[in-house]
Parts: structure tokens; sequence; C-alpha cells
């Protein structure tokens, strides 16, 4: 049972080493409204896909 124990407290602190490192992390959940970052719309197709007629 103790091994448990530890292999959990070494995984959080790793995982709490990792998170400190990485940079401006937002673990606030998902953004509505003025604060929610938009990424550029997706850009169309250079051509649309052509239809083939299924072969009965």
């Amino acid at each position: 049972m103790w091994k448990i124990a530890l292999a959990f407290v070494a995984f959080a602190a790793l995982a709490l080493f990792i998170l400190s490192k990485g940079g401006d992390i937002d673990m606030g959940g998902e953004k509505h409204g003025a604060e929610a970052i938009h990424s550029e719309p997706a850009q169309p197709a250079a051509s649309a896909p052509v239809a083939v007629p299924a072969a009965k």
C-alpha cells in the first residue's frame, strides 16, 4: 500500500514540476466571452471535392 502512495506523490511532484516549467498555462477551463482566445478562421479549400456517383 505504501508503494501506491509513494508512486502517487512522485507522479504529483513530477506533474507540478512540468506544469511550473511550462510557462503561461491556464488551468481555468473553458473560456466564454471577452476573455476567450479565438484562432484564425479556417481557410477554404483550393477546390471543392467532386461528388462521384455511387456504382450500382
